[in-house]
């Protein structure tokens, strides 16, 4: 009886296990939703690198990784190939809204993917390695480069069974097609208006992961939203040539705001703070260091100036250093990674406004009569408290003061005016007033 009692109690656990994991592996998994907006820099290749990571580990149905970027650099877009070749979810890009693109960087992370989707009235291509923000380049690596890229971005493409053809097009030629263009020639599978559709048109679609077949079920799936955290996005903003640029310009001013006005502590800090981000900013972005040391150069200028008044000369060197520097400052030749010329020119002329004005003021106050100390006394009156014949005594501003006459001679009582003042004796002569 005993035996029988055990028997059924663990058949009751064993049925009870197997409709368990029935229900956990026909459980409804969930879609991963990744929004890549901008240059791909190392901040977004961590925020994507962590969404597949996340994604995996929850066993999602898929990861959808929805992509609008002029291109970024070379080593940030490897990283983010790297994970999704070896993924083992399945991984859709979708470059979309309309007037989006995949440009540069942006074309080989949609190539890696298992689908490839492309909202209407968008583009991808463009993909020559210049445009990676490597920089000017001789010749010979300029053709490495090429060459490296167009072997990447065949092997991406025949991995992905996309046309190999048009990829290294768009590496060596810089070519650039619509996304009707795209899934004419086999560069993209599916155009779809907005994630809905793309949802319904991807749904039963098979795809291969880690040579396992795998068929996609996206109808009525939970979506999961992985968005960048604060502290990504500050950091990809600055990441914005323009931005940084701005920051160097507000730390310029904030250092010299406290060398002029030392103890006020608040432009120090603004400054020291905004100094701090834009070199942060600067190691994200292609610069070169020779138009860094000019900009740093005429802000010492400026400071030497604040001290040693040149009457200009230095303040002139320190904006021409300033401009020189701040054109020669970003070495990308691709523009998402240059400072804006327009912004350049405003903030140079900015400078350069707020220093001439300072700079007259300055001079003003040279030529402005001394209000106190021995010099202020020049031009004021007094009454002579003894006879000046030549030397005497004179009352002044409340104070008595010995006083030379020269050629004339003052009585008592009688007003006189001060011509200039040596050592502690006043020079004086008669004051005559206008009648």
């Amino acid at each position: 009886m005993k035996t029988k009692l055990l028997f059924f109690f663990f058949l009751v656990i064993l049925i009870f296990t197997c409709l368990s994991t029935k229900n956990i592996v026909n459980s409804p998994s969930k879609i991963y939703l990744l929004q890549l907006n901008g240059m791909i820099n190392p901040i977004t290749a961590q925020y994507v690198l962590q969404g597949i990571e996340e994604a995996e580990r929850a066993n999602a149905e898929c990861l959808i990784l929805q992509l609008d970027t002029p291109g970024g650099l070379d080593t940030s877009m490897r990283d983010i190939v790297k994970k999704m070749l070896n993924s083992t979810i399945p991984i859709i890009v979708y470059v979309y809204p309309s007037g989006g693109r995949a440009a540069s960087a942006g074309v080989f992370i949609t190539l890696a993917s298992n689908i490839a989707a492309m909202a209407p009235g968008t583009n991808i291509g463009a993909a020559h390695p210049v445009a990676l923000g490597e920089g000017t380049v001789d010749e010979t690596m300029k053709e490495k480069m090429e060459n490296d890229a167009a072997a990447y971005i065949k092997a991406i493409a025949e991995k992905r069974g996309r046309n190999i053809h048009w990829a290294e097009k768009a590496v060596r030629e810089s070519a650039s097609i619509t996304e009707q263009e795209a899934i004419e020639i086999g560069v993209i599978e599916f155009i779809a208006q907005d994630l809905d559709e793309l949802l319904e048109i991807i749904n039963g679609v098979r795809v291969k992961i880690e040579g396992v077949e795998r068929v996609l079920e996206t109808r009525e799936k939970e979506i999961i939203l992985l968005k960048m955290t604060f502290k990504d996005l500050f950091l990809h903003s600055l990441t914005n040539p323009n931005i940084a640029y701005i920051l160097l310009f507000i730390g310029i001013y904030g250092i010299l705001g406290e060398f002029s006005h030392p103890g006020s502590f608040f432009p120090g800090i603004v400054g020291g703070i905004s100094l701090i981000l834009a070199f942060v900013a600067f190691q994200s972005i292609p610069i070169n260091y020779g138009g860094l040391l000019l900009i740093i150069f005429g802000v010492v200028l400026f400071i030497i100036e604040i001290f040693t008044p040149t009457f200009g000369l230095l303040t002139a060197g320190g904006i021409t250093s300033l401009i020189l520097g701040s054109f020669m400052l970003s070495k990308a030749s691709a523009p998402f990674l240059r400072i804006s010329f327009s912004l350049i020119i405003s903030m140079s002329l900015v400078t350069a406004a707020f220093f001439v004005f300072a700079l007259s003021k300055g001079i003003q106050i040279q030529w402005k009569k001394p209000i106190t100390g021995r010099e202020a006394l020049i031009g004021t009156t007094g009454i002579a408290k003894t006879d000046l014949n030549p030397e005497g005594t004179i009352l002044i501003q409340g104070e008595r003061w010995q006083a030379n006459a020269r050629d004339e001679i003052i009585r008592e009582g009688e007003e006189v005016i001060v011509l200039a003042v040596e050592d502690l004796t006043l020079i004086v002569k008669k004051y005559q007033r206008k009648e």
